[in-house]
């Protein structure tokens, strides 16, 4: 059986490692750090799936207002363990995020995925996700400076 709760920065070694799961590698002190971070601003939502007294799936979500949409969530991050992938901690995952911007009267609820993670693709499909655009996403890595 899979169980919900708050993500806390003490689970920060098990995030980490499912982070690398996926192919971003994090160091457990650094992991701590964003969740602390992130603990602090009343917009992100940060969860945990557990089996077997063990994380087997985390989820990050954050709430905006943009003017284009108006209020809506996006989930920044979701990780099942390979091992535990269909075992409904996904599933759980989301929708705790729906609840939780039903709750803040978000317009939608969004999710990013690259396109090279089709299983990722055909579970959000099966949640009743609908596939809205295709974009490229461009990074500048660096210290932002304002002039």
């Amino acid at each position: 059986m899979v169980t919900l709760r708050p993500a806390a920065t003490t689970d920060a070694p098990a995030v980490a490692n499912l982070v690398a799961q996926v192919g971003y590698p994090a160091e457990p002190a650094a992991v701590a750090e964003r969740l602390a971070r992130l603990h602090a601003t009343p917009d992100a939502l940060l969860l945990v799936a557990e089996a077997d007294g063990a994380i087997v799936g985390w989820l990050h979500a954050h709430a905006q207002v943009t003017l284009a949409i108006g209020s809506k969530v996006e989930i920044m991050g979701l990780v099942v363990a390979a091992g535990h992938r269909r075992s409904g901690a996904g599933r759980a995952l989301v929708a705790a995020t729906e609840r939780w911007a039903a709750d803040r009267d978000a317009a939608v609820v969004v999710v990013r995925s690259n396109v090279r993670r089709e299983e990722s693709h055909r579970f959000y499909l099966a949640l009743g996700f609908t596939h809205s655009k295709t974009q490229a996403v461009y990074q500048k890595p660096g210290t932002v400076h304002a002039d």
